[in-house]
């Protein structure tokens, strides 16, 4: 009798159910029904840690190719807190979450998630537990694969707001900015600001300077338009905080005098230009709904091959796409590091040649 968990950790996005599918489909498929059961563990690590799980039937994962969020509930867990004993329960909670396994009795837990997930989950692993993670994050910052599911989905969002933004913006010749998630890595920035069209787009992988920035918008109001779009990183950094000592750098952000850097932004767009500016935030509207397409695809192969995985017993492994196939590469290389955007990538040299603007 096979014996796995399944468990999805962090911030949800569109995919988690199709790749939570994908995974038990493919099992299913392969081992007859008094061969294997399959448990799915509450909220993500904390349901590990608290023991809270259940056994899942077959028709629990019928129907949820299209739905958005977790079948499972999901929770933060930070890596860093991991190893640190919860002085209110006395929990330790790496023990704790090793003894449950043993207590279910698995042969194998299979782990949902981003950065910090993924470092828990190698973490498991160096421990001792047979563990298979599968990249899900709409940052698309995981290290080892080109493509995370959820992103393509929150791509698809972020682009309809600064697609409806548009028509507004000329109407009201007004500046707009469209702030993005992404506190280290601007993927969904690029991606979504080159496919709506933005004129500035500001990443925390390319410091901005804002007189560069007001220049671009003063040069398209000289050439007779009206408006001006911005896609700004919630992470999006000034060249002079940039420059600042790692400690001084988190104090500044720490005392900013506005709710997000783009607020700032618009402050000194509308004192320098005299121009109407506005700032919108679609915040978790990125990660919710039902995944496009692409993510319901790619998720059920990241699931089909984190079931092979299991069969054929390669533990100690996250499944990737990497140049179009999706295959197992160890945890212990991929954990800990993240996916930023190199600054001389193609896609910046297309936004460039197209006069897209980073304020740099």
């Amino acid at each position: 009798m096979k014996r796995i968990g399944i468990l999805t950790s962090g911030g949800d996005c569109q995919g988690l159910n199709a790749a939570i599918r994908g995974v038990c489909k493919t099992l299913y498929n392969h081992y007859k029904k008094d061969e294997i059961e399959i448990y799915g563990i509450i909220d993500g690590y904390r349901g590990l840690i608290t023991g809270e799980y259940r056994l899942m039937k077959p028709e629990d994962f019928s129907g949820i190719l299209t739905r958005g969020g977790t079948i499972l509930g999901t929770s933060r867990q930070p890596f860093k807190l991991m190893r640190v004993i919860d002085e209110e329960n006395n929990v330790d909670k790496v023990a704790a979450m090793k003894a449950n396994y043993k207590k279910m009795k698995l042969d194998c837990l299979v782990i949902l998630g981003g950065n910090g997930t993924q470092k828990s989950a190698n973490m498991l692993s160096q421990e001792g537990l047979n563990v298979v993670s599968l990249p899900k994050t709409i940052d698309n910052d995981l290290w080892g694969t080109d493509m995370t599911f959820g992103f393509q989905s929150a791509v698809d969002i972020a682009t309809q707001v600064i697609d409806c933004i548009h028509t507004t913006a000329t109407s009201h010749s007004r500046v707009f900015i469209v702030e993005l998630m992404g506190h280290k890595a601007g993927w969904l920035t690029l991606y979504a600001g080159i496919a709506g069209g933005a004129d500035v787009i500001l990443i925390p992988e390319i410091p901005y300077d804002i007189n560069k920035v007001i220049k671009c918008i003063k040069q398209r109001t000289k050439s007779g338009k009206n408006f001006s779009i911005l896609a700004v990183a919630e992470g999006a950094i000034s060249k002079e905080r940039a420059a600042l000592p790692k400690k001084q750098k988190k104090e500044a952000l720490a005392n900013l005098m506005y709710p997000s850097i783009s607020y700032e932004i618009a402050a000194q767009i509308e004192k320098a230009t005299g121009q109407e500016t506005r700032v919108t935030v679609p915040g978790h509207f990125q990660r919710g709904g039902s995944p496009v397409p692409y993510d319901k695809l790619i998720a059920t192969r990241f699931g089909a091959a984190a079931g092979e995985c299991i069969i054929n017993e390669h533990y100690g492994c996250m499944v990737s796409l990497i140049n179009g196939r999706v295959v197992p590469v160890a945890l212990s290389d991929i954990a800990g590091k993240l996916k930023t955007v190199p600054a001389d990538c193609e896609i910046i040299k297309t936004a460039r040649l197209t006069g897209i603007s980073f304020g740099d």
